[in-house]
């Protein structure tokens, strides 16, 4: 399940949710009782694992 931010634009708190993709996004902020939540979104966080990645690379050759 995916791990959602959310931030209330009324008090500021943050705080993240597990959901389903089918479930509704949260509009109401648990801190506060306003519907002033809104989604944080912000760029995926990438991380290369192994010795290095080259436009060169195409599978295993013996060298």
């Amino acid at each position: 399940m995916p791990t959602y931010h959310y931030r209330c634009k009324n008090c500021g708190y943050d705080f993240t949710e597990q959901q389903s993709f089918s479930d509704a996004p949260i509009t109401v902020c648990p801190q506060c009782g306003q519907e002033r939540v809104r989604k944080v979104y912000a760029a995926p966080s990438i991380e290369f694992k192994g010795s290095g990645f080259y436009r060169t690379d195409s599978g295993s050759s013996s060298k």
